[in-house]
């Protein structure tokens, strides 16, 4: 496993000791930063469930801001922060051994642009991850993504009030969906109504002049 992109291109990353993660594959990975793109530039990251880091530690080495790290196992923990070291960002970056829902209950600080969220398989913690994650629209900043991380086998219908899904992909055993507020999406589509307007209309006032 490695960092794909950025100022960190080519490092190698940990593996956490054991079967108690399940890193994203390289192949799903850049496919992921490919339909990011700049959007990840100055970003603020959550990476919920954080395993090796790998996720954030991406995040950081293509530009973002700051990430925080979110893990119980204490070898993922130590993991996490010795590939921070590894890829110089232990300055951009928070580690904590924490409960992910306790953690999403008491956090009071800015908004995230992107939380990811990647926890075991087959335990429905990505479904209460999102549920939680409900609880508090203020965690999510405006014009922000959630990311889901699950086994294709995982995915079942789930009813939310404010967050959408937008975009899902699958690469192999990993199934990634993305989620954003839908009213934020509804701006995003007014404002992309509103370009196709202005180019109809600057097209109709060509037609005119050429005539």
């Amino acid at each position: 496993m490695r960092v794909i992109a950025g100022k960190a291109k080519g490092r190698k990353l940990m593996m956490v000791p054991g079967e108690s993660t399940r890193p994203i594959t390289d192949r799903a990975k850049e496919a992921l930063f490919s339909i990011i793109g700049d959007w990840i530039v100055g970003a603020r990251v959550l990476d919920l469930f954080a395993g090796t880091g790998s996720v954030g530690i991406e995040s950081l080495s293509r530009g973002a801001e700051f990430a925080h790290f979110l893990d119980l196992n204490r070898r993922a923990v130590e993991t996490i922060h010795a590939n921070l070291r590894h890829c110089g960002f232990e300055d951009l970056a928070a580690t904590e051994r924490s409960d992910s829902f306790a953690f999403l209950k008491r956090y009071t600080g800015e908004p995230f642009d992107l939380i990811y969220v990647a926890p075991p398989q087959y335990q429905g913690l990505w479904e209460k991850a999102l549920l939680a994650i409900e609880q508090r629209p203020d965690l999510l900043a405006e014009f922000g993504t959630v990311i889901v991380q699950i086994h294709p086998r995982e995915d079942h219908p789930i009813t939310l009030e404010w967050l959408e899904e937008y975009d899902r992909r699958r690469y192999g055993s990993v199934l990634l969906i993305f989620y954003a507020a839908a009213e934020d999406l509804r701006d995003d589509e007014d404002e992309a109504s509103a370009e196709d307007e202005t180019v109809n209309r600057d097209a109709e006032v060509g037609t005119e002049t050429a005539a």
